[in-house]
């Protein structure tokens, strides 16, 4: 597997306003919400992509429910890693079951152009091998 750079880290949280109070009013970071809970950014130095990700979303990211299965640990932060191309995170997801790793779902393409095959740790760290198209090959980019 050959991880080219963190594509994004997000909070998990179970309750969004409570953390929008700590990571928008407190903290002062430049997140900006969709209206469904989920506060992102691309502004915050350092990293590629910065959010607030319900719980419930990242349940029906994950296992196609609003709700976290009770027999999982709940995640509470959420890790991807970016790779070549679509077909590198399909075989990163073979190279992580073969090491032993139970995947929460196999490599597959979301609505908007991300390819994620995602795990769970131990820990209750979501840990996605991903391919976001929109961050390969952008001009002037330096925090690869």
């Amino acid at each position: 597997m050959d991880v080219l750079f963190i594509t994004s880290v997000a909070a998990v949280v179970a309750d969004p306003p409570l953390s929008r109070k700590l990571f928008i009013e407190a903290l002062g970071l430049p997140l900006e919400g969709e209206g469904d809970g989920y506060y992102s950014s691309g502004n915050v130095p350092g990293s590629k992509h910065f959010s607030l990700w319900p719980l419930s979303q990242a349940a029906e990211a994950c296992f196609g429910t609003a709700e976290w299965p009770a027999d999982r640990v709940v995640p509470q932060a959420s890790i991807e890693f970016e790779v070549a191309d679509a077909e590198a995170v399909a075989a990163a997801g073979a190279e992580l079951r073969r090491a032993g790793f139970e995947l929460l779902h196999p490599a597959r393409t979301e609505p908007w152009g991300q390819t994620v095959a995602r795990l769970l740790t131990a820990d209750g760290l979501i840990v996605g091998i991903s391919y976001a198209p929109a961050l390969h090959d952008v001009p002037g980019d330096t925090q690869r």
